[in-house]
């Protein structure tokens, strides 16, 4: 008797809902607390807390119904056979138009596009509820709906643009591959990311976003200064203008080798009460690049890409896999899909690993700032855009490790005063 593939991979879906829902309740019930954390009492105004409270009890609730509604969603489409019988239609609909089923790449296009139409449709009332609804009653939602639609037609343009000869690429890889098939995919990606890290800021950002170079002054000069004192190959120095979509706030660099650039959102300046502030978020970003935070992550990820390819190869060709799902047939982008499903507990162990490594990242650079002579900026800033972004004071220690990249504000202050005490 065949393994139950499926059944399984439903069931464990289930039971991961089942998990993140008791830490999501976890953490609901720390967001209701009434009291800010001892060591935020006097740093952080009552007047934010309650707004924070409140921005993350909507945030909490729609994510309630926004997973509910998804685990039934996927369970269906896996439980029932929607994807044998979508793959089946839309080899259906070549035919109709005239086109040859037979040809995978043109099958699987097909199959994307409905996915596509399926995914924006089922999409889109969220979406607009937590952009014009959640995001408009805290203060942060810019843009108008116009805008809004504008840049999700763009999204979709980009992918009919971007995606077939990707996926052609894929598929031809894969039937042609042979014994090295693991290699040659992990080739692909490798080069594929590197050319979409090269022209997504010089291409593909500018289409959603306006990017101008910082003007003269003495925030810019100070920014240059310390990427010099750093020997950061700093290149250009830009501010986006993040304001026209949310008033969330953010900093980040990019570019390889001897053409990195700064970038900085239109709100962080606007937000940190003085210079110093900004300057000490960017000698944390510094710190990143510095440390080489940057290229080990970007090492691990082309281990882990490596690995999946590696793990695809042994179960591509397995007949009760596809079966399972209600295959009779074993398409190349089916059997990634399947794989990506039948591998999810593993994903779901990585993850947490990496978060752990990104959060130890996060306090090294916080670290190195401080070394820098900017650990009170840092501390003024951190706070600034917890208040201003709105940011959960209140975090469950069982939700915060699960799910969170960088550390809660009360655990990176802490870690930011230890040192004085030391010394002291």
């Amino acid at each position: 008797m065949a393994f139950p593939y499926m059944e399984a991979v439903v069931g464990f879906m289930i039971l991961m809902y089942i998990f993140e829902t008791y830490l999501d309740l976890r953490q609901h019930a720390a967001l209701k607390l009434p009291t800010l954390p001892k060591t935020l009492e006097g740093v952080i105004s009552q007047e934010k807390f309650e707004k924070s409270r409140a921005y993350s009890l909507d945030k909490s609730h729609f994510h309630f119904v926004h997973e509910c509604v998804s685990i039934l969603m996927d369970s269906a489409i896996l439980f029932f056979g929607v994807l044998p019988w979508f793959w089946k239609k839309s080899g259906d609909f070549l035919v109709v138009v005239g086109l040859n089923a037979e040809n995978e790449i043109l099958h699987t296009l097909a199959f994307l596009a409905g996915v596509m139409i399926w995914s924006q449709i089922t999409d889109l009332p969220f979406s607009l509820y937590s952009t014009f609804v959640i995001e408009a009653r805290h203060g942060f939602n810019k843009q108008t709906i116009w805008l809004f639609f504008r840049d999700m037609f763009k999204g979709i343009g980009l992918s009919i643009l971007l995606g077939p000869p990707i996926v052609a690429a894929i598929i031809v890889i894969v039937q042609k591959g042979g014994p090295y098939l693991a290699i040659y995919l992990w080739g692909f990606m490798f080069v594929l990311s590197i050319v979409m890290m090269t022209l997504y800021p010089i291409l593909i950002a500018p289409l959603f976003n306006k990017f101008t170079p910082l003007p003269d002054g003495e925030l810019r000069e100070r920014i240059e200064k310390l990427a010099s004192s750093l020997k950061f190959p700093l290149k250009k120095l830009f501010v986006v203008d993040g304001s026209t979509r949310s008033s969330h706030s953010n900093a980040y660099m990019y570019g390889f080798f001897n053409n990195k650039r700064i970038v900085l959102y239109d709100t962080l300046i606007q937000q940190c009460k003085n210079e110093e502030e900004v300057v000490a978020v960017i000698a944390h970003e510094l710190g990143h690049w510095k440390l080489n935070h940057t290229m080990y992550s970007f090492i691990a990820v082309q281990i882990l890409t490596f690995l999946q390819f590696g793990g695809y190869t042994l179960v591509r060709n397995s007949g009760d896999l596809f079966q399972s799902f209600g295959f009779d047939t074993q398409p190349v982008l089916i059997g990634l899909i399947i794989f990506q499903h039948t591998v999810t507990p593993l994903q779901h162990l990585v993850s947490f690993g990496l978060n752990l490594v990104s959060r130890s990242f996060e306090f090294q650079a916080d670290a190195f700032a401080k070394k820098l002579g900017y650990s009170a900026a840092l501390r003024a800033g951190l706070v600034k855009l917890q208040e201003e972004n709105l940011s959960a004071m209140n975090t469950d220690p069982w939700y915060s490790a699960y799910h969170y990249s960088h550390p809660p504000l009360v655990e990176r202050l802490a870690a930011l005063d230890e040192p004085d005490k030391k010394e002291d």
